[in-house]
């Protein structure tokens, strides 16, 4: 049964003191904290996410694009909506282990994901960015993936700043959905 809206904020006991602060649960974050999903060591066979994926259909596995050699899907704990990777099929951790055929394709489906994210939904700019090995801040330092996160003038808002927080306002399937009916093709 669904909650009840109320106008009146609710006095929730056990959430610390009482204060003028409104809470925005995000419990679906935990699963990332406490490192759900996580591989359990460096090889493909560990438990790697991203080498699962691809075995999924498009919708299941949030894949927005699928390449030859790399595939586009949403980043499930997205920094903004919108926020997705280009990762290669092969299980690689390093950049410097890509073959040229694989940094091509990486190369192009970042120029695709660009202008699929300009289309859909207007963005003003970009972070693009790969983390290379836990000291660097990968989640999942075994396989590589280049992050592309769509900005947009004036998205830093309190949310973020004060509460460490992000809005999303669409749910992951409908973005998935969004971005892949505006992939461009490749050239």
């Amino acid at each position: 049964m669904l909650a009840r809206m109320t106008t009146e904020p609710e006095q929730q006991i056990g959430v610390g003191s009482p204060d003028a602060f409104q809470r925005l649960w995000t419990p679906h974050r935990m699963a990332y904290i406490q490192g759900e999903n996580k591989p359990s060591g460096p090889g493909a066979g560990d438990g790697c996410p991203f080498c699962s994926i691809p075995a999924k259909s498009d919708e299941d596995g949030l894949i927005v694009a699928r390449g030859e050699r790399v595939y586009a899907v949403l980043n499930l704990y997205p920094y903004n909506g919108g926020h997705l990777m280009v990762v290669p099929f092969r299980h690689v951790a390093d950049y410097t282990e890509l073959d040229e055929a694989e940094t091509l394709e990486l190369a192009d489906f970042t120029k695709r994901a660009m202008a699929a994210l300009r289309t859909a939904s207007g963005a003003h700019g970009f972070n693009i960015g790969m983390n290379q090995g836990d000291a660097a801040g990968a989640g999942i330092a075994a396989h590589l993936h280049q992050h592309v996160v769509p900005r947009w003038g004036g998205d830093t808002n309190f949310m973020p700043v004060v509460g460490h927080t992000k809005v999303l306002p669409q749910l992951l399937a409908d973005t998935r959905k969004m971005l892949a009916d505006v992939w461009p093709a490749g050239s």
